[in-house]
């Protein structure tokens, strides 16, 4: 009895956390469906901000800006840092060490810093801004994501399975792609899930090096903050249910594989 009474107090507690972090969510889900303009009071079921937002231009043209990117960024980042971080395994420790404090920067350094950084640096060298700015900018801040995830997972393989695999036979690159990569996959998809969602919530960065008619979703949500629109409910209802659906993907899929090859 005592120790059911114990857990009563933490059970609440989580209770009370899940409620906190998932609540405005639910709210947001609901009311992207209410029939009125009002935030705040349910006048009955509609689809009417769905429509408005794909009838809208500018939703569109931020939705395909911020995922094109978010992608693009991500495959490019989660290749460089995945062998950045490969290569670094093989160095020097003077160098690695150098080389990944060096990488904590971007991590460490304030938004705004970096910001303005590139875009002093993408004026100097007369780049113009636009989605070539924003895209090299994402790719720039997620590649030590990549690094710092990959990392961890090289440090537990046996630094001698490389060159074992090579005495067997294997080619450098087949060494690469069926023996390390394999045994650090985890960690690549954990940085490749990091790279996506720092890509795909970046305003600061992104609100630097924009040009004309190049908006994410980010930004579009802060030109639109200071007027009451319900149509960011049903956008953000969207994403909510394109990130839950890969998640769950990402999630079930191994489960299944596992399952098969116990089968099997």
């Amino acid at each position: 009895m005592r120790k059911n009474k114990s857990k009563i107090p933490s059970t609440i507690f989580i209770v009370l956390l899940m409620i906190f972090f998932y609540a405005p969510i639910i709210y947001t889900i609901v009311f992207s469906f209410n029939g009125s303009k009002s935030l705040t009071h349910w006048s009955g079921f509609s689809l009417r901000w769905y429509e408005k937002m794909f009838s809208s231009r500018s939703m569109t043209d931020a939705m395909w800006y911020t995922f094109t990117i978010a992608i693009i960024s991500t495959i490019v980042s989660t290749g460089v840092g995945t062998i950045a971080a490969i290569g670094l395994s093989k160095c020097r420790k003077i160098l690695r060490n150098v080389v990944e404090r060096v990488n904590d920067l971007p991590i460490l350094n304030p938004d705004i810093v970096t910001a303005i950084g590139l875009l002093m640096f993408f004026s100097a060298i007369g780049l113009k801004k636009g989605f070539m700015t924003m895209l090299l900018a994402h790719i720039m801040f997620c590649i030590p994501y990549v690094m710092l995830s990959v990392t961890p997972k090289l440090r537990t393989l046996d630094p001698n399975l490389a060159d074992a695999a090579l005495d067997l036979g294997a080619t450098p690159w087949q060494a690469l792609t069926k023996v390390i990569i394999p045994q650090i996959m985890p960690g690549i998809i954990s940085g490749a899930l990091i790279a996506f969602t720092m890509s795909f919530d970046d305003f600061v960065i992104s609100y630097f090096v924009t040009g004309n008619g190049v908006n994410n979703i980010s930004i579009l949500v802060y030109t639109m903050s200071k007027r009451i629109n319900p149509s960011i409910n049903a956008l953000s209802t969207i994403i909510i249910l394109i990130i839950t659906t890969a998640l769950l993907i990402i999630n079930i899929v191994p489960i299944i594989k596992e399952r098969k090859a116990k089968k099997q």
